[in-house]
Protein backbone atom coordinates (compact mmCIF):
# COMPACT_ATOMS: atom_id res chain seq x y z
CA UNK A 1 0.00 0.00 0.00
CA UNK A 2 1.15 3.29 -1.04
CA UNK A 3 0.49 6.36 0.37
CA UNK A 4 0.46 9.68 -1.92
CA UNK A 5 0.97 13.17 -1.43
CA UNK A 6 -0.64 15.86 -2.69
CA UNK A 7 1.07 17.80 -4.97
CA UNK A 8 -0.33 21.07 -3.37
CA UNK A 9 -1.06 21.04 -0.09
CA UNK A 10 1.19 18.27 0.82
CA UNK A 11 -1.02 16.15 2.75
CA UNK A 12 -1.36 11.93 2.48
CA UNK A 13 -3.43 10.39 -0.05
CA UNK A 14 -4.25 6.98 0.39
CA UNK A 15 -5.13 4.66 -1.80
CA UNK A 16 -8.56 4.73 -3.78
CA UNK A 17 -8.90 8.41 -2.82
CA UNK A 18 -7.75 11.87 -4.30
CA UNK A 19 -7.46 12.89 -8.22
CA UNK A 20 -4.86 12.59 -10.85
CA UNK A 21 -4.12 15.11 -13.35
CA UNK A 22 -1.52 14.19 -16.40
CA UNK A 23 -0.53 16.85 -18.13
CA UNK A 24 0.76 17.10 -22.07
CA UNK A 25 4.30 16.32 -21.03
CA UNK A 26 3.03 13.34 -19.00
CA UNK A 27 3.82 14.84 -15.76
CA UNK A 28 1.54 12.98 -13.47
CA UNK A 29 0.10 15.57 -10.68
CA UNK A 30 -1.64 14.14 -7.30
CA UNK A 31 -4.27 15.79 -5.33
CA UNK A 32 -5.48 14.59 -2.09
CA UNK A 33 -9.74 16.53 -2.58
CA UNK A 34 -10.97 18.73 -5.14
CA UNK A 35 -9.84 21.62 -3.10
CA UNK A 36 -6.42 21.16 -3.72
CA UNK A 37 -7.03 20.49 -7.62
CA UNK A 38 -9.35 23.56 -7.96
CA UNK A 39 -6.53 25.66 -6.37
CA UNK A 40 -4.22 23.90 -9.03
CA UNK A 41 -6.14 24.78 -12.20
CA UNK A 42 -6.39 28.79 -10.91
CA UNK A 43 -2.74 28.48 -10.88
CA UNK A 44 -2.55 29.42 -7.14
CA UNK A 45 1.13 29.25 -5.69
CA UNK A 46 0.36 27.04 -2.35
CA UNK A 47 2.92 29.21 -0.69
CA UNK A 48 0.91 31.86 -0.76
CA UNK A 49 -1.98 29.83 0.34
CA UNK A 50 -2.50 30.19 4.13
CA UNK A 51 -4.12 26.41 4.58
CA UNK A 52 -1.36 24.11 2.74
CA UNK A 53 2.01 23.31 4.59
CA UNK A 54 4.52 24.67 1.93
CA UNK A 55 3.25 28.47 3.58
CA UNK A 56 3.35 27.17 7.20
CA UNK A 57 7.02 26.22 6.47
CA UNK A 58 8.11 29.42 4.20
CA UNK A 59 6.40 31.63 6.71
CA UNK A 60 8.28 29.43 9.91
CA UNK A 61 5.28 28.27 11.56
CA UNK A 62 6.49 24.53 11.06
CA UNK A 63 9.83 23.08 11.33
CA UNK A 64 11.41 22.42 8.05
CA UNK A 65 15.78 21.15 8.95
CA UNK A 66 15.30 18.37 10.39
CA UNK A 67 17.22 14.78 9.70
CA UNK A 68 13.89 12.99 10.63
CA UNK A 69 12.40 14.24 7.13
CA UNK A 70 15.31 12.42 5.39
CA UNK A 71 12.96 9.05 6.34
CA UNK A 72 10.09 10.43 4.16
CA UNK A 73 11.52 10.46 0.78
CA UNK A 74 10.83 8.41 -1.24
CA UNK A 75 13.22 5.82 -2.72
CA UNK A 76 12.91 3.77 -5.94
CA UNK A 77 15.24 1.25 -5.06
CA UNK A 78 13.32 -2.79 -4.72
CA UNK A 79 14.06 -4.36 -1.72
CA UNK A 80 13.46 -8.01 -0.89
CA UNK A 81 11.35 -8.08 2.36
CA UNK A 82 11.58 -10.77 4.56
CA UNK A 83 9.16 -10.69 7.78
CA UNK A 84 12.16 -10.01 10.06
CA UNK A 85 13.52 -6.60 7.80
CA UNK A 86 9.77 -5.88 7.39
CA UNK A 87 9.04 -5.99 11.55
CA UNK A 88 12.14 -3.95 12.19
CA UNK A 89 10.97 -1.40 9.36
CA UNK A 90 7.90 -0.82 10.94
CA UNK A 91 9.77 -0.08 14.71
CA UNK A 92 12.06 2.31 12.72
CA UNK A 93 9.05 4.00 11.59
CA UNK A 94 7.12 4.39 14.51
CA UNK A 95 10.48 5.54 16.31
CA UNK A 96 11.10 7.81 13.81
CA UNK A 97 7.46 9.55 13.68
CA UNK A 98 7.31 9.98 17.44
CA UNK A 99 10.91 11.90 17.19
CA UNK A 100 9.78 13.63 14.74
CA UNK A 101 6.11 15.12 17.06
CA UNK A 102 8.49 15.59 19.99
CA UNK A 103 10.57 18.01 17.50
CA UNK A 104 7.78 19.39 15.80
CA UNK A 105 6.43 20.13 19.68
CA UNK A 106 9.47 21.53 21.21
CA UNK A 107 9.66 23.90 17.74
CA UNK A 108 6.45 25.42 18.65
CA UNK A 109 6.50 25.58 22.23
CA UNK A 110 9.62 27.40 21.61
CA UNK A 111 7.85 29.57 19.35
CA UNK A 112 4.74 30.42 21.85
CA UNK A 113 7.75 31.22 24.37
CA UNK A 114 9.04 33.79 21.99
CA UNK A 115 5.33 35.49 22.15
CA UNK A 116 4.38 35.23 24.91
CA UNK A 117 7.86 37.40 25.99
CA UNK A 118 7.25 40.09 23.42
CA UNK A 119 3.31 40.52 25.00
CA UNK A 120 4.69 40.30 27.97
CA UNK A 121 7.28 43.29 27.18
CA UNK A 122 4.16 45.43 25.30
CA UNK A 123 2.10 45.20 28.55
CA UNK A 124 4.99 46.31 30.73
CA UNK A 125 5.56 49.26 28.23
CA UNK A 126 1.74 50.32 27.62
CA UNK A 127 1.11 50.14 31.84
CA UNK A 128 4.27 52.34 32.09
CA UNK A 129 3.04 54.83 29.73
CA UNK A 130 -0.56 55.12 30.55
CA UNK A 131 0.07 54.98 34.56
CA UNK A 132 -1.53 58.04 34.80
CA UNK A 133 -4.68 56.44 33.66
CA UNK A 134 -4.35 53.46 36.62
CA UNK A 135 -3.47 55.06 39.58
CA UNK A 136 -6.23 58.13 41.16
CA UNK A 137 -5.04 60.90 41.72
CA UNK A 138 -6.03 61.23 45.25
CA UNK A 139 -4.21 57.84 45.72
CA UNK A 140 -1.07 59.32 48.21
CA UNK A 141 -3.37 61.82 49.59
CA UNK A 142 -3.63 60.28 52.97
CA UNK A 143 0.30 59.13 53.18
CA UNK A 144 0.78 62.90 52.45
CA UNK A 145 -1.02 64.19 54.71
CA UNK A 146 0.38 61.98 57.46
CA UNK A 147 3.42 63.08 56.12
CA UNK A 148 2.97 66.91 56.61
CA UNK A 149 1.37 66.00 60.07
CA UNK A 150 4.28 63.89 61.14
CA UNK A 151 7.08 67.04 59.67
CA UNK A 152 4.98 69.35 61.66
CA UNK A 153 4.65 67.36 64.77
CA UNK A 154 8.66 67.13 64.27
CA UNK A 155 8.92 70.83 64.31
CA UNK A 156 7.11 71.27 67.24
CA UNK A 157 9.11 68.83 68.88
CA UNK A 158 12.40 70.48 67.99
CA UNK A 159 10.88 74.07 69.09
CA UNK A 160 10.20 72.78 72.16
CA UNK A 161 13.65 71.10 72.51
CA UNK A 162 15.01 74.72 71.95
CA UNK A 163 13.26 76.36 74.30
CA UNK A 164 14.34 73.63 77.08
CA UNK A 165 17.64 73.40 76.29
CA UNK A 166 17.80 77.99 76.20
CA UNK A 167 16.39 77.02 79.69
CA UNK A 168 19.21 75.54 80.89
CA UNK A 169 17.01 72.66 81.94
CA UNK A 170 18.01 68.97 81.36
CA UNK A 171 15.91 66.67 79.27
CA UNK A 172 16.15 63.03 79.82
CA UNK A 173 14.17 60.39 77.81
Amino acid sequence: MRIETCYFCSSRIYPGHGIQFVRNDCKIFKFCRSKCHAAFKKKKNPRKVKWTKAYRKTVGKELTVDPSFEFEKRRHLPIRYDRETWSKAVEAMKKVESIKNKRQGAYIMQRLRKGRELEQERDVKEVQRDLSLIRSPAAGLKERQQGQSVDEDVKESDEEMEGVIEDGGEVTL
